[in-house]
């Protein structure tokens, strides 16, 4: 099992910035992928970033050019820093990480979430 901790949300005015860190611990050896999806209220969960070992790194399309994704193998740690806020931003933003591993029969996979940070942005 991964156990993933998310910190640094909470409310901003629009056009400031947040740090969202998240920190993995637990079974992260074969962790592939780790990054962040949210949820709007009212709203589907969607992808914001995702930083993968073998795919690299995947933005939404609402992130680019405003968020960035970085992350500290060594911390087992994930960050997203988010610029330019808008109202829309406001939403629940969860931590995302899987593991794979290779078995006879192939690929195995198996994801983890985090309980989530809210982030507020003020018009």
């Amino acid at each position: 099992q991964v156990q993933l901790v998310e910190s640094g949300g909470g409310l901003v005015q629009a056009g400031g910035s947040l740090r969202l860190s998240c920190a993995a611990s637990g079974s992260t050896l074969n962790m592939d992928t780790i990054g962040w999806y949210r949820q709007p209220p009212g709203k589907q969960r969607e992808l914001v970033a995702v930083h993968s070992r073998t795919h690299g790194i995947d933005y939404g399309d609402f992130a680019e050019g405003r968020f960035t994704i970085s992350r500290d193998n060594a911390k087992n740690t994930v960050y997203l820093q988010m610029n330019s806020l808008k109202p829309e931003d406001t939403a629940v933003y969860y931590c995302y990480a899987d593991r794979v591993w290779f078995i006879e029969s192939g690929e195995r996979r198996q994801d983890f979430w985090g309980q989530g940070t809210q982030v507020i942005v003020s018009s």
